[in-house]
């Protein structure tokens, strides 16, 4: 298992963070009439959006934040990785297309809905694609990391899917699509920081209790440990 870095684990901290920040100080900067429970977050970056550069910088700065964790994150597996890059990727295109002042775009929700659903399913990708378990065929061989887990990963997605459909049901013909957003916004960024911190917590346990195995199961099956020289047949007494 290889280590997370340090400046993953900072980045997905940050992430939240700094959804949380954009869309307040954007919203401030806003006429009297937006309403963030009524509005959305995609209006703050909108071609009639007042400093909509706030938000567009950091809906970038998020897209990269999740494409740079997936590239790190290899306790997740090869599929989650790649939908949390393609999360990313469609997040930072949301800029080009931008929601117009009136009415809906056909592109902007279909860069939307593929930003929400690849978040949403990349920890089901995870727990399915990755052991269950300590294999009895491979007994050396951690487990995954709790937020990989099988019932962790599909239950992270079902949350994250039944909120993508509360917001669509208030998009549709609701009044709250901007509350709807925004829990769906978070949760979407949470999760990304408690993977990252259940595969650090992983990777320390495993380096701090693997070592003294390995040389212990070396010695056993006849193999010198590094730093034991070359290793000699066993004789009977």
């Amino acid at each position: 298992m290889r280590a997370v870095p340090t400046w993953a684990v900072a980045i997905a901290a940050t992430a939240p963070v700094l959804l949380v920040t954009g869309w307040t100080v954007s919203g401030a900067r806003q006429p009297t009439g937006y309403d963030p429970v009524r509005d959305t977050i995609s209006e703050l970056a909108g071609r009639e959006a007042t400093d909509a550069w706030i938000m567009t910088a950091c809906l970038v700065l998020l897209g990269g934040s999740y494409v740079a964790i997936g590239a790190v994150l290899h306790a997740a597996g090869l599929p989650s990785r790649f939908l949390l890059a393609v999360g990313g990727v469609a997040t930072i295109a949301l800029i080009a297309f931008p929601r117009p002042p009136v009415g809906g775009s056909l592109g902007h929700g279909i860069v939307a809905t593929v930003a929400v659903l690849a978040m949403a399913l990349w920890p089901a990708a995870s727990a399915l694609t990755l052991p269950r378990g300590r294999s009895p065929a491979h007994p050396d061989r951690p487990a995954p990391p709790w937020a990989f887990r099988r019932s962790v990963g599909l239950g992270v997605t079902v949350v994250l899917l039944a909120l993508f459909g509360w917001f669509v049901v208030e998009v549709t013909g609701g009044s709250r699509a901007g509350l709807a957003e925004r829990v769906t916004a978070v949760a979407v960024a949470l999760w990304p920081l408690l993977a990252v911190l259940s595969a650090r917590r992983a990777h320390l346990a495993v380096t701090a209790a693997g070592a003294p195995s390995v040389v212990l199961d070396q010695s056993v099956a006849g193999i010198a440990p590094p730093d034991a020289g070359p290793a000699r047949p066993h004789q009977l007494p």
